[in-house]
């Protein structure tokens, strides 16, 4: 899922590992975040690890925020869409 938000959005895995938070790198990650809880079972404290050591409390966030957003924003709904097709085509 890293592999394919981080390619989508032009970054490196790395960049959801680092401490960066500006919206360019923050934004991409939260996504990552929000389909890697959607799209597996993996629970919050293993996707933390994943993404560079974060808390528990900052994924919810992540995906509290991409919630919210698919609500208002019919354009990241189809972002969505097209990162799932390429994570799991079928």
């Amino acid at each position: 899922i890293q592999e394919i938000v981080a390619q989508y959005y032009n970054l490196k895995v790395d960049d959801f590992k680092n401490k960066r938070r500006d919206r360019a790198i923050a934004y991409p990650r939260q996504i990552a975040m929000y389909l890697c809880r959607t799209m597996t079972e993996t629970g919050l404290q293993n996707i933390g690890k994943a993404l560079g050591g974060r808390d528990h409390t900052t994924i919810l966030h992540g995906i509290k925020t991409i919630s919210a957003d698919l609500e208002k924003n019919p354009s990241l709904q189809n972002t969505i869409d097209i990162l799932k097709k390429k994570i799991s085509p079928q």
